[in-house]
């Protein structure tokens, strides 16, 4: 075997990643016929300050994909500590992800959830091929931070404060 290509097994892969604590969000936008489309990431993460730039990516395989593709415009929503629910609802296929949630429009029409930790609303910058996965890099066009622990996954499970939280998976 090649060291330039070495094979990995995606299961040992997944649990080494799962060594490395994220926070949870829900990434929203408004689709071309005026509908609102979400879902939940954990691969969020800061590039630049100078513009000041994040990224986050979604799989090829998503039922969002084409909707993120075609998106200008999107929010990031920093999850708190309270909403695993809120998590699950968006990780899954459902279509009916936003009934009742009292959300408010964002900039260009993204939905912008009730609660959060923060909020990131941005335009897309660029996106990159990276595996099964899009890499999407937007520019924060305005934010809010609420000063609320964030919704941590660590491990396979939530966590609050380093603690593990008896609501997990």
């Amino acid at each position: 075997m090649s060291t330039d290509d070495p094979q990995i097994d995606p299961d040992e892969f997944r649990r080494a990643l799962g060594c490395f604590a994220t926070g949870v969000a829900v990434v929203t936008t408004v689709d071309a016929n005026g509908d609102w489309a979400g879902i939940t990431v954990s691969s969020f993460n800061s590039v630049s300050m100078d513009p000041p730039l994040v990224l986050w990516s979604i799989a090829h395989n998503s039922a969002n994909y084409e909707t993120f593709m075609q998106a200008e415009y999107f929010a990031v929503n920093v999850l708190t500590i309270g909403q695993q629910e809120l998590s699950s609802r968006f990780a899954s296929r459902r279509t009916d992800k936003f009934d009742g949630i009292e959300c408010r429009e964002g900039l260009h029409g993204a939905p912008i959830l009730p609660e959060y930790a923060a909020c990131f609303e941005c335009r897309t910058e660029v996106c990159h091929d990276g595996g099964d996965h899009k890499i999407i890099v937007g520019r924060v066009l305005r934010l809010e931070d609420r000063d609320e622990d964030p919704l941590i996954f660590y491990r396979g499970h939530f966590h609050s404060k380093g603690e593990p939280n008896s609501g997990g998976r």
